[in-house]
């Protein structure tokens, strides 16, 4: 079983409204496309960090005769993932609260174990990962998929949005997290002792109008209400009056036509020996 450590991090973006909003437009398709080829209808599969359970509930349809279980440390989010799971009528699926640094399972309980954009909050991912290693069968799947901030590109480029790419690295570092993890993840993996260790790496893209509209509407709010504000006041990285000038730039950003934003995410696919 695991050991009592717990996360010594600050998670950056908290569970405000619009947090959890943007979070929910997250799929298997669109976050774990390079996880998929590798399921089978019997797997049992652990998702670290579920948050809203979108994910999770995705992935129940490709393991029909098998399970999936969503652990997120934030018992609140999972009211949302269990009503989600429960409207899609799903029997092979269960949410449960905890710690990823101090996994709740028997040693080699699942054949996948994955996490999309956590690592990059937590203060010891190298750690995180040798205990989703643990819990992993032999021959079994730990994947993992990161953003990089540093390497977020826009047009157009708006000074505003530069100042917010600042910002968020060092609200994101005071609290203990790597904001650039998606360069240092295959990294990561090698020193919790992943030996097969495959590398990709995939991009969101928001240009349509719709896309823009939508993103530039969740950091318009986030930028102001979200716990990445309640850091930056109370750390003083950011004033007020910085938070609401970024906070306009996402909103002229979002009303220009030609709006467009790429979001680089490394992945890890490890079969563990």
């Amino acid at each position: 079983m695991s050991s009592s450590k717990s996360e010594s991090a600050t998670y950056t973006h908290g569970h405000h409204a619009s947090v959890v909003r943007s979070h929910s437009w997250r799929t298997a398709q669109n976050s774990l496309a390079f996880l998929l080829p590798h399921l089978k209808p019997t797997m049992k599969i652990l998702d670290v960090g579920c948050g809203p359970g979108t994910i999770t509930v995705d992935l129940a349809s490709y393991v029909p005769e098998g399970h999936i279980t969503g652990l997120e440390r934030a018992g609140s989010v999972l009211v949302q993932a269990r009503a989600n799971a429960a409207k899609q009528g799903l029997a092979n699926i269960d949410f449960v609260e905890g710690d990823a640094n101090a996994l709740d399972f028997d040693d080699e309980t699942f054949d996948v174990v994955f996490c999309h954009q956590v690592l990059q909050h937590v203060g010891d991912p190298v750690g995180m990962l040798a205990e989703m290693k643990r819990v992993t069968r032999k021959g079994g799947i730990v994947a993992a998929r990161e953003s990089d901030y540093g390497v977020f590109v826009w047009y157009p480029e708006l000074p505003g949005l530069k100042r917010w790419q600042e910002t968020y690295d060092r609200v994101a570092r005071r609290n203990g997290g790597e904001p650039n993890a998606g360069r240092t993840l295959h990294v990561w993996a090698k020193r919790a002792g992943l030996a097969d260790v495959r590398c990709s790496c995939t991009m969101w893209c928001y240009a349509t109008r719709e896309e823009v509209k939508w993103w530039s509407e969740t950091w318009v709010e986030r930028t102001v209400s979200s716990s990445f504000a309640t850091t930056a006041l109370d750390h003083g990285i950011a004033t007020q009056e910085d938070l609401a000038a970024i906070s306009q730039a996402w909103k002229d950003w979002g009303q220009d036509s030609d709006a467009w934003i790429s979001i680089p995410s490394a992945e890890i696919l490890c079969v563990k020996q």
